[in-house]
């Protein structure tokens, strides 16, 4: 060992225990981030970092970077034990020093140099260095860590707007860049309150090299992207937003990862995180590498990296991308392209488990959170808890619902009759799982057009659809997920390269969509019967689920109040239909808390005047009755008193 070296591995600084390393090979050090990366310090007058990765294959590791001019022999760390982790401090080094770490294989005469997978901060892509960083931070949001369980109960209105940060407002007078993570802060914050959402889910902002991705393809799993700022203003946008009383969601990909050289794939010289057989480890649609669930380190760092973003960044929640794919050994395989579990059939044993021991370690440390899965299949249980043999996931998306509202408005309302039960089928299972409902990005790219062109008719008829759509989503029982530009009728499909549309609101068609989405916001918000029971039975009760022939539906919406049960009728044809007879459970005076075709929405103002006397004439087996005004393409919504 050249002497030059003796500082760095015999008189090192260590901050890996035995219980660490113990920990970390048996799959359950779930804060690696602690003590693996890379860690400033400063002990017994020396200062400097201490550096630490995972390369049980390596012939040996050293750290290169901007201290040592990236000297492969300069800064070689020490193999600790039988762990496959090495470790060691390097004196000198200052924050925001640039590093990788350099590793010579014992197989194949592989060298490489990578990024560090526990790395706080990366450079700004295309670059793909890691910086040493911190992550000191004075929080302001106390207040909103004490409550946040009762805006994430299952109980509480959620309604999410769901936002690319890259996308969502740009400065075209600076070349058209995207907004800092302090930029975003105040503008997101108002947006959102006015709007009246209550939650914000973004996509995946861990590090990532393809910008196109949206960062579904992650690098970096315990970094914030810095193509927008610091750890530190990531800290300031989710601080900000919290004190603003609004929960932050984040975008989290465990079930795949990229193949870029800087990356986790091949890390030394072996398949480390992926599989090697590319049946198992190479995701044929995404051209990715899948995560080998069953290998015990593997673990460690996914589990890892899920609590590091409750634990430092506050977060309230986690969408968890691809779980379907994470489920099935032969999703989009074919025959032969796949390799069965133990037992002869297509389940991924080892990822089941692991997603199980996620949902069962983050709500044992932060039971106020919530998790949420896309799952695309009818796999059974998914936000049901792992005692009772699910998934332990606190929601799950209703792609069902989506996939089949989407189908039934591109129909033109003169066929719709023949697809009615695109609107009921849902309520069949409606209460198997807790579900949200989701318009997300993904219905709005790749050719599929926004959500206002997937309307069908005139100018008048697709603003009327779009308003409808979203009334009828807002009765659904489930929680609310609207991506952005939905809220205000964007025109042109989502592109992550450029900003909203937002100067389409110079026109009434699409000010008044967004007025319409920020009043159900609010009713959605105050009125008990449209959130409190959305998980149970006992909140929805159809009222007429059978009229094809005129396109309408009718439910009730209950809370666990008589008083507050809400009325909603929707017509999905552009024919106002007067006198339309409905039964109500009480009499009284129904006042029309919304109506979609108001004049300040854009619509023809068609209505019942504010509200409507109930008639002492049973009708659909109630004691009372409404006659109502629908509105063309209209939703009503009605409170008795």
């Amino acid at each position: 060992m050249p002497e030059t070296l003796s500082s760095v591995v015999s008189d090192s600084i260590t901050l890996l225990s035995d219980q660490d390393l113990y920990l970390f090979n048996e799959g359950s050090n779930y804060r690696m981030y602690e003590t693996m990366g890379a860690h400033l310090v400063s002990r017994d007058g020396k200062s400097g970092a201490v550096f630490s990765v995972w390369a049980p294959n390596a012939r040996q590791v050293s750290v290169i970077g901007s201290f040592n001019d990236w000297q492969t022999e300069s800064a070689v760390l020490a193999l600790r034990g039988n762990s496959g982790i090495w470790e060691g401090f390097v004196p000198g080094v200052t924050k925001g020093a640039l590093y990788k770490f350099h590793i010579e294989s014992r197989r194949h005469s592989y060298r490489v140099d990578k990024a560090d997978p526990l790395g706080l901060m990366h450079e700004k892509p295309p670059r793909t260095a890691s910086v040493v960083w911190d992550l000191e931070y004075q929080w302001g949001d106390a207040e909103w860590m004490k409550k946040r369980g009762e805006r994430n109960s299952l109980r509480a209105p959620q309604s999410v707007y769901e936002v690319h940060l890259g996308s969502w407002m740009r400065v075209p007078e600076e070349h058209n860049r995207p907004l800092t993570y302090r930029e975003t802060a105040p503008r997101l914050a108002e947006y959102v309150e006015r709007m009246g959402f209550t939650h914000v889910e973004f996509l995946p902002v861990m590090e990532h090299p393809f910008y196109g991705s949206w960062g579904y393809q992650t690098t970096g799993y315990f970094a914030p992207t810095s193509r927008y700022g610091t750890p530190q203003d990531f800290m300031y946008l989710i601080d900000y937003l919290h004190q603003r009383g609004i929960a932050v969601i984040l975008d989290w990909v465990p079930s795949h990862f990229p193949s870029d050289a800087h990356g986790l794939a091949y890390f030394d010289g072996t398949h480390l995180y992926e599989h090697a057989d590319s049946r198992q480890g190479f995701h044929p649609d995404w051209k990715t590498h899948i995560f080998n669930f069953g290998r015990t380190e593997v673990r460690s760092f996914l589990m890892s990296s899920a609590m590091f973003w409750f634990d430092k960044y506050h977060i309230d929640g986690f969408r968890v991308d691809a779980v379907a794919s994470m489920l099935y050994l032969d999703y989009s395989r074919k025959q032969n392209e796949w390799i069965p579990n133990k037992f002869g059939g297509r389940e991924n044993l080892e990822a089941i488990d692991f997603l199980r021991r996620f949902n069962q370690e983050v709500y044992k440390e932060h039971p106020d959170i919530q998790t949420t899965a896309e799952e695309s299949t009818s796999w059974p249980m998914v936000s049901r808890p792992v005692y009772l043999g699910g998934l332990g996931f606190g929601m799950k998306w209703d792609m069902g619902w989506m996939h089949d509202t989407l189908e039934y408005f591109k129909q033109d309302p003169i066929h719709r009759k023949y697809h009615h039960s695109k609107l009921t089928f849902r309520m069949l299972y409606s209460f198997q799982e807790n579900f949200v409902l989701p318009l997300s990005h993904d219905e709005v790219v790749h050719g599929k057009g926004s959500l206002i062109g997937k309307m069908p008719g005139d100018e008048w008829n697709r603003f009327a659809n779009l308003r409808l759509l979203f009334g009828y989503m807002y009765a659904q029982p489930g929680k609310k997920l609207l991506f952005m530009g939905d809220e205000f009728g964007q025109v042109r499909e989502w592109a992550h390269d450029t900003s909203l549309e937002w100067h389409v609101l110079q026109f009434g068609t699409h000010s008044g969509v967004q007025k319409w989405v920020a009043e159900l916001n609010r009713v959605y918000r105050s009125e008990p019967a449209l959130h409190m029971l959305d998980t149970s039975p006992a909140g929805f009760e159809w009222v007429d689920c059978n009229d094809n022939l005129t396109s309408t539906i009718s439910l009730l919406r209950k809370s666990e109040t008589p008083e507050d049960t809400i009325l909603i009728v929707c017509n999905f044809t552009p024919i106002p239909r007067l006198g339309y007879r409905i039964g109500v459970p009480r009499g009284g005076y129904w006042r029309e808390l919304l109506n979609s075709d108001a004049t300040e929405y854009g619509g023809t103002g068609a209505g019942n005047l504010g509200g409507v006397h109930a008639l002492a004439e049973p009708e659909h087996g109630r004691p009372y009755s409404l006659r109502l005004t629908l509105p063309p393409l209209g939703a009503l919504f009605l409170k008795a008193g």
